[in-house]
C-alpha cells in the first residue's frame, strides 16, 4: 500500500463529520426556491411520461427517449405519490445532497477530513450544481452515481472489501443506463488507474468490472443509435464552451472567485494522489465528448455535470496546501511552526469564512437561477395565457407541435379548446406530444375554421430555411396564405396569436371575385 493512502475504514469513519455538513447545505440550496412557478419543456416531458402506465413508457422507448428510459420510469414510481412539479424535482434535490456527501466521503478518502470537508461544501455550493438539483431530469442523479462509482473505485484500489470490485461495477451500470455518456467515466477512471500505477490485480479487476459495464450498455447504445435525431440541435463546441465549462464548474463562474477556484486547482495537482483522482474526472470526460462531437456533436455542459466533483477536489486540495503553508511561518529570520488547536480552529474559522464569502459574492447567481425566467421557457405562463384568452371551443394551433408540452403539462389552459392539428394523443400514439394530422388532411380542418389561436415561439421562422416536417410547412403556408393576425398576446419567449380568415380582398394575389373559389380545393378530400 502507498504512502498517504487509507488504512481500511478508520478513516473513514473518523471523518463521517465532514460529510454531514455538506449534505446538509446542499439540502438546503436544493430546497431553496424549489417552487419557482412553472415547468420548463424538458420537465414537462419527465412529468407526462412519468404519468403514462408502464406499458405506454415501454412503447414510447422504442422510438424515443430509451436514453432516459429507465429515468422515467423511477419516476413513474415518485409521482405516483404525488403529481406535482415540486415532487418532480425532488428526487434531483435528494441526487445533489447525496452527492456532496458522497465528494466529501471522497475526500476523506484520498486526505482525511480536511479536504473532505471543504470539497463537499465546495460542490454545494457551485451554482452548477444548484441549478441541476432543481431541474426534474436525471443528470443530478447521473453525478451522484459517478461519485460513488469514483469512490467505490478508489476503496477497490486500497483493497477494502473482497469484492470492491462488484459493488464499483454495479453503481456505475446503473449510472450508464440512466445517461449513457456517463459511459466517458471509465476512461476518466482508467486514467486514474495509470496515474496511481496500480498493479496487475488491481487491472484485472477493473477490466472485468468495466467490460461487464460495457456489455450490459450495448443493447441501450443500439437503441439510441436509431434515435439520434433528439440530439441533432447540438452543434460542434468551440472554444466558447470549454470557457463556459471551466466557469460553470468553478464555485464562481466569474470575477475574484472564479480567479481564485482556477489558482487553487493548480496548486491542488501538487496533492498527487489527489490530482490523480480529481484532475481525470474533471478533464477526460468533458474532453472527450468534446473531441467526439467535432465530427458528430453530442456535448452539453448537463451530460458531463459528474465532472464538477474533480473540481472541488482541486480547490479543497489547493486550500489545504495554503493553509499548510500559513501554519509555517518565519518571524525576526526564525521559521516558527504554528501548532495547537488554536491554530486549527483559526485556520477553520478562516476556511469557513472563505466558503462564505464565496457564497455570497455568487448569491445574485444563485437567486437568478431559482426564477422561472432563468430557464429556456415557462409552460405554466403559457397555460395561464391561454386560460385567459382563448374562449370554449376555439380552436389551437401548436407552432410548431413541440408546443403541446404546455397543454401536456397543464391542461387546465387547453382544456375546452380544440386542438386542430391533432390526431392521437401522446400517451396513445407512443410519442412525446402527439401525432398530428396529415398535411392535407390538416388543411382541410383548417379550411373549415374563419379564426385559430396559434400558439407559437416568439422568433419568426426563417423563410430561407423552412421547416423539414411537411406538416410543420403546412401549418405555415396555410396560416401565411388564408389568414391574418388579429390579436397578438406575449409571455416571454411563447406568443398567443389570433388568426382570422382573410377576406376575399386580403387574399394575396388573387381577385377578389376568385378568392372563395380559389379556396376550395382546400376543403375537398384528397384524391383517393
Amino acid at each position: 500500500m502507498k504512502s498517504g493512502q487509507s488504512t481500511g475504514s478508520g478513516r473513514f469513519g473518523g471523518g463521517a463529520a465532514a460529510v454531514a455538513p455538506p449534505m446538509a447545505v446542499m439540502l438546503a440550496a436544493g430546497l431553496w426556491g424549489l417552487d419557482r412557478g412553472g415547468m420548463w419543456g424538458d420537465e414537462s416531458v419527465t412529468f407526462q411520461v412519468a404519468q403514462r402506465t408502464v406499458p405506454q413508457i415501454w412503447r414510447l422507448l422504442h422510438d424515443v427517449d430509451a436514453v432516459h428510459g429507465l429515468y422515467y420510469l423511477f419516476m413513474h414510481a415518485v409521482l405516483t405519490v404525488h403529481p406535482d412539479e415540486v415532487v418532480l424535482r425532488l428526487p434531483s434535490v435528494c441526487a445533489a445532497t447525496v452527492t456532496a456527501g458522497l465528494v466529501a466521503a471522497l475526500g476523506v478518502r484520498l486526505s482525511g477530513p480536511r479536504l473532505g470537508l471543504p470539497a463537499g461544501l465546495l460542490y454545494a455550493i457551485t451554482p452548477m450544481t444548484g441549478h441541476y438539483a432543481q431541474e426534474g431530469r436525471s443528470y443530478a442523479l447521473v453525478a451522484a452515481g459517478a461519485a460513488g462509482a469514483t469512490l467505490l473505485l478508489v476503496r477497490a484500489v486500497d483493497g477494502v472489501g473482497a469484492r470492491g470490485w462488484w459493488p464499483y461495477g454495479a453503481v456505475l451500470a446503473v449510472t450508464c443506463v440512466l445517461h449513457e455518456l456517463a459511459v466517458a467515466l471509465l476512461c476518466a477512471h482508467a486514467v486514474t488507474l495509470a496515474r496511481l500505477r496500480v498493479p496487475r490485480a488491481v487491472w484485472r479487476g477493473w477490466g472485468r468490472a468495466a467490460g461487464a459495464v460495457a456489455v450490459l450498455l450495448l443493447p441501450l447504445v443500439w437503441v439510441s443509435q436509431r434515435q439520434s435525431g433528439q440530439v441533432a440541435w447540438l452543434v460542434a463546441p468551440g472554444w466558447d464552451r470549454v470557457e463556459r465549462l471551466a466557469r460553470n464548474v468553478a464555485p464562481g463562474p466569474e470575477g475574484v472567485v472564479f480567479w481564485a477556484s482556477v489558482l487553487l486547482m493548480v496548486l491542488g495537482l501538487r496533492e498527487r494522489r489527489t490530482a490523480a483522482v480529481a484532475l481525470p474526472l474533471l478533464l477526460v470526460p468533458p474532453g472527450i465528448l468534446m473531441t467526439v462531437s467535432q465530427v458528430r456533436p453530442l456535448y452539453h455542459d448537463r451530460y458531463v455535470l459528474y465532472a464538477l466533483a474533480g473540481a472541488s477536489l482541486l480547490v479543497a486540495a489547493g486550500a489545504g496546501r495554503v493553509a499548510g503553508a500559513l501554519g509555517r511561518v518565519r518571524f525576526d529570520g526564525r521559521r516558527v511552526r504554528v501548532r495547537g488547536r488554536q491554530v486549527r480552529a483559526a485556520v477553520g474559522v478562516c476556511g469557513a469564512l472563505a466558503l462564505t464569502a464565496g457564497f455570497l459574492a455568487q448569491l445574485p447567481v444563485h437567486r437568478q437561477d431559482r426564477t422561472a425566467a432563468h430557464r429556456p421557457d415557462n409552460l405554466a405562463v403559457v397555460s395561464a395565457l391561454a386560460l385567459r384568452q382563448v374562449r370554449p371551443g376555439d380552436p389551437v394551433l401548436f407552432v410548431p407541435s413541440v408546443g403541446r408540452l404546455a397543454a401536456l403539462a397543464y391542461p387546465k389552459g387547453f382544456r375546452r379548446v380544440r386542438d386542430i392539428a391533432l390526431a392521437e394523443s401522446a400517451p396513445r400514439s407512443g410519442t412525446l406530444w402527439g401525432r398530428e394530422a396529415t398535411p392535407g388532411r390538416l388543411r382541410q380542418r383548417l379550411a373549415s375554421v374563419d379564426r385559430v389561436w396559434v400558439v407559437a415561439g416568439r422568433a419568426a421562422p426563417d423563410p430561407r430555411r423552412p421547416p423539414s416536417d411537411p406538416v410543420e410547412r403546412t401549418k405555415l403556408a396555410v396560416l401565411a396564405d388564408e389568414f391574418t393576425v388579429r390579436e397578438e398576446h406575449t409571455e416571454g419567449d411563447v406568443v398567443l396569436r389570433l388568426h382570422v380568415r382573410r377576406r376575399p380582398a386580403e387574399v394575396p394575389g388573387v381577385p377578389p371575385g376568385a378568392a372563395t373559389t380559389a379556396r376550395l380545393p382546400a376543403n375537398r378530400p384528397a384524391a383517393g
